[in-house]
């Protein structure tokens, strides 16, 4: 048995043995709250930045809770993480901890403007290693604007290539981002549309409820219609499952239907209910450094070991 003080004095790479997932997530938030988490657990990086698009048009999902949390996890594993909040209302930004009032640099700036990625990011206090573009209320207009401008819905995807942090390690070298996770508004408009043509893989959060299977017929259409006519690379990688009720016989007839049709893209870790992920924001924070001890945090590190270990799809 490991005491906290031996995890909190020689960090994970200290112990050689193999350890199940629950004991790997105990020392992580024994690290984190002991400020040595990077000298421990590191996930592998991957050769190119692999850009996930977190969308689900039906909202209360746990769709930016899952972007920002799964975004922390990945940093805290070592990993170079950017999250572009694609979403008007700014919750992804909130729980980052940078500001996005009127004024400052985001992600309207770089669509509607032309503005170059690097000098809409900022970096988030949150955890080393994750940056943001934040998004602020100007972004609610984005989509009006757009319709007139030519090749209205690949301007992310302009943006992304634009950057040389992002791409093949030959090319962008140690300083890259290994991952881009883009969070999208809770709808199928032309914000979505620019965040699916400019992204390689789907990664849908979905709530253990009845009604959350309904809209994923609608999203899966429309990925099917961005990949015949727009990006022909977009795959749906990743599905987690959220607000997961272990209690409950409609959680696991959901889960046992979500994982029999898609199977591998399903993660193996839910996310259980828990005040902890829901009250974190509140307090510019995401569960990860909030209570890195809670059910929430662990479930968020463990789908993150996950998305990193399994690699992008081929």
């Amino acid at each position: 048995m490991r005491t906290a003080a031996q995890i909190a004095e020689f960090g994970a790479d200290g112990f050689d043995d193999e350890t199940t997932p629950m004991a790997r997530a105990a020392e992580h938030s024994v690290l984190a709250r002991a400020g040595a988490l990077h000298r421990g657990q590191k996930a592998p990086r991957p050769d190119s930045t692999r850009v996930l698009v977190v969308a689900n048009q039906k909202g209360g999902v746990g769709k930016t809770t899952s972007t920002v949390n799964v975004a922390a996890a990945l940093a805290q594993l070592g990993l170079r993480v950017l999250v572009i909040d694609l979403d008007p209302q700014g919750n992804a930004s909130t729980a980052l901890g940078v500001a996005h009032h009127r004024g400052v640099p985001s992600t309207y700036d770089m669509l509607v403007d032309g503005e170059a990625l690097a000098d809409v990011m900022t970096t988030s206090d949150e955890v080393p290693g994750l940056w943001v573009v934040p998004a602020t209320i100007d972004l609610a207009g984005a989509e009006i604007e757009l319709v007139s401008v030519v090749a209205r819905e690949s301007r992310l995807q302009r943006a992304l290539a634009a950057n040389d942090r992002i791409g093949p390690a030959a090319e962008a070298g140690d300083d890259r981002f290994d991952y881009v996770l883009i969070d999208c508004p809770p709808s199928l408009g032309l914000l979505t549309l620019n965040a699916l043509v400019a992204g390689r893989e789907m990664f849908i959060p979905i709530q253990a409820e009845y009604y959350a299977l309904e809209g994923l017929g609608q999203l899966l259409e429309t990925v099917a219609m961005v990949r015949k006519h727009l990006n022909p690379d977009l795959v749906v990688s990743t599905i987690l499952l959220t607000m997961y009720d272990a209690r409950t016989r409609l959680a696991a007839a959901v889960a046992a239907e979500v994982r029999e049709h898609f199977g591998p893209e399903v993660l193996k870790t839910a996310v259980p209910r828990s005040v902890r992920v829901s009250e974190a924001p509140s307090y510019g924070q995401t569960v990860m450094t909030y209570d890195p001890a809670s059910a929430g945090a662990l479930s968020y590190l463990e789908a993150a070991r996950e998305i990193a270990t399994k690699g992008a799809p081929r």
